[in-house]
């Protein structure tokens, strides 16, 4: 009886401080959604992660004075691809709404391992396969196919193309974990990100925006949401599992779909279907056999916003 009692005893003060920072970022859509009304998506990136790279700076100040060319390098590379992750995110917030864009988003969930099959020649699980095929099937629903013959607008195309660069952003840190400081590469990376994200309104004519509380306030309170994230995950998993953590952060488009339909968000039925086959997809390609031991660099994450620079933090929101 106590042995069935422990099973399915409450959640842990790990497990519930995970909950609630994945509740944190199904929110940052529908905040990114209202920011750009206000601000150009650029603009809005740079000021967002330069943000949160100042105050990461502020607290890891003393390990910056021995930062090398390498750990430059690897914040660099994972910068750049946090750059173009949550650039295309935020420029498909521009014209959909902040549900879609997450369940569109959780794509990069099953992405990750086909990735790694290009690029490490290793290949996928079965269960992989399935959660892609899964993930695909709900992408098409969540389209709507039935209503205008299955067609993207804009805003959703640079959505699911900016999986890609957050998938590989995932990648990289594994790559570099162990073998650089954490705490002075997740400095580099979200300042790389913010600096590219100003380089960029030029080259795409984006002009800086008239002065509003609303993309200042949204972007000073996700970097430091950022950084809380970072803090309150790299806690955490040190007693949370990859998999029960992954399933923790698999409701992040449901956190984005409850706020966004509080705020006025309104999915078809369909979409609705396909939302859930896409999350189905984002647990199952992550289902692995009890046999063995769990490694850590197998956690789905999120970025979100983003992907802070640790293995166990897979997302920078």
């Amino acid at each position: 009886m106590l042995h069935t009692w422990s099973r399915w005893r409450l959640l842990s003060r790990q497990e519930t401080a995970l909950v609630l920072i994945t509740a944190v970022w199904g929110a940052t859509f529908l905040i990114v959604h209202i920011a750009v009304q206000y601000s150009g998506p650029w603009f809005f990136v740079g000021t967002r992660f330069l943000a949160a790279g100042i105050i990461s700076a502020l607290l890891f100040a003393r390990l910056l004075r021995c930062i090398t060319g390498k750990e430059v390098a690897a914040g660099a590379a994972i910068g750049s691809m946090i750059f173009l992750g949550y650039g295309l995110q935020t420029v498909g917030l521009q014209t959909i709404n902040s549900s879609t864009s997450a369940f569109i988003t959780a794509l990069y969930v099953p992405i990750v391992p086909v990735l790694q099959w290009i690029v490490f020649r290793k290949p996928p699980r079965f269960l992989t396969w399935i959660g892609v095929a899964l993930a695909f099937a709900g992408l098409i629903l969540l389209a709507d196919p039935g209503s205008v013959g299955f067609t993207f607008g804009t805003g959703e195309i640079a959505t699911v193309i900016s999986t890609l660069p957050i998938a590989a952003e995932i990648i990289l840190i594994g790559w570099f974990a162990g073998k650089v400081n954490l705490g002075r590469v997740t400095v580099v990376q979200l300042l790389v990100a913010g600096f590219l994200g100003f380089l960029t309104m030029p080259v795409v004519g984006e002009q800086l925006p008239t002065f509003s509380w609303v993309w200042a306030g949204a972007a000073l309170s996700l970097g430091a949401a950022s950084c809380l994230i970072q803090l309150t995950m790299n806690w955490a998993q040190r007693s949370v599992s990859p998999t029960r953590a992954t399933i923790i952060y698999a409701a992040e488009p449901v956190w984005a779909a409850i706020i966004g339909r509080a705020a006025g968000d309104r999915l078809p039925p369909v979409a609705i279907i396909g939302a859930v086959f896409i999350v189905a997809g984002a647990l199952v390609s992550e289902l692995r056999p009890r046999k063995g031991t769990e490694n850590p660099s197998a956690s789905a994450g999120s970025i979100d916003e983003t992907a802070l620079a640790s293995v166990q933090l897979e997302r920078t929101d």
